[in-house]
């Protein structure tokens, strides 16, 4: 997995919890794992996404697999009630090894971390039965506009894309999973688009949107000050023009990330 770009500090590993509130109503959408029984997850993180699998689906057992001791303990703690249900599992989904099969697979926000994608969908391949679901969730960042433009904004957006393609990520990996999906051996794969298109005929949601995304940019300040892609100040205006943009009667918030569903 490329260096992550949020850290794992508690104050991160909150926000992993809260984002996974904000967007499920976007996420779940069309996720269906009726009919499954054992769900293996990859990059499962501090459980946020799990907890919504398990109340979505009550039939599921899920495998969790993360490679980060402290998001698997704390996953633990977010977890609790629901040991008879969910497993963990401390390894690299790029050398992914496990002792049983499973008859679906869900990946949500990871591949973009990870330097080679496609070894960790051929890992899950290999690890499922046949007819097992798929479903993956993963950004497309290209996709983020705003009006008006915010300079200080675009420009930490920028140094934020270009820093994750340093260390190995793929803020673009959206726009490939139905290639990747297909060189790794699943077959009916479809995929969608998912995402926010907000402006002043729905001021609370734009607001709420703008207090999340600060959120999110801000999570991965420390990493590029001290990659010397932007300054603190920069953070701070970053911060001060998104905040100014709902006072904007012509404000426009736009992004996209793309879903993907495949079998095996």
């Amino acid at each position: 997995m490329a260096n992550y770009l949020h850290g794992f500090i508690p104050e991160e590993q909150q926000r992993l919890i809260d984002q996974a509130g904000f967007l499920a109503p976007k996420i779940f959408k069309k996720i269906d794992f009726s009919g499954c029984e054992h769900l293996l997850e990859i990059g499962s993180g501090v459980g946020a996404q799990t907890q919504a699998l398990l109340s979505l689906f009550p039939q599921l057992k899920i495998t969790c697999v993360d490679y980060s001791d402290s998001q698997i303990e704390k996953a633990k703690e977010n977890l609790k009630g629901f040991e008879d249900r969910v497993t963990f599992s401390v390894q690299d989904a790029m050398e992914l090894n496990l002792d049983q099969t499973f008859d679906s697979a869900y990946i949500c926000w990871v591949l973009e971390h990870i330097a080679e994608p496609r070894i960790v969908l051929e890992k899950v391949h290999r690890h499922l039965k046949p007819g097992a679901k798929v479903f993956l969730t993963e950004v497309f960042n290209s996709t983020h506009y705003t009006f008006p433009a915010l300079p200080f904004a675009q420009k930490y957006y920028r140094a934020y894309n270009d820093f994750q393609t340093q260390i190995g990520g793929h803020p673009e990996i959206g726009a490939s999973l139905g290639n990747l999906l297909q060189q790794s051996g699943f077959t009916q794969i479809s995929h969608w688009l998912g995402g926010f298109h907000l402006d002043q005929t729905h001021p609370e949601e734009l607001k709420a949107m703008i207090s999340f995304w600060v959120k999110l940019m801000k999570s991965g300040a420390e990493h590029l000050i001290q990659a010397g892609l932007v300054t603190e100040e920069e953070v701070r205006k970053m911060e001060e023009e998104y905040h100014m943009l709902p006072e904007n009667e012509n404000a426009v918030f736009f992004i996209q990330f793309v879903q993907a569903f495949a079998s095996v």
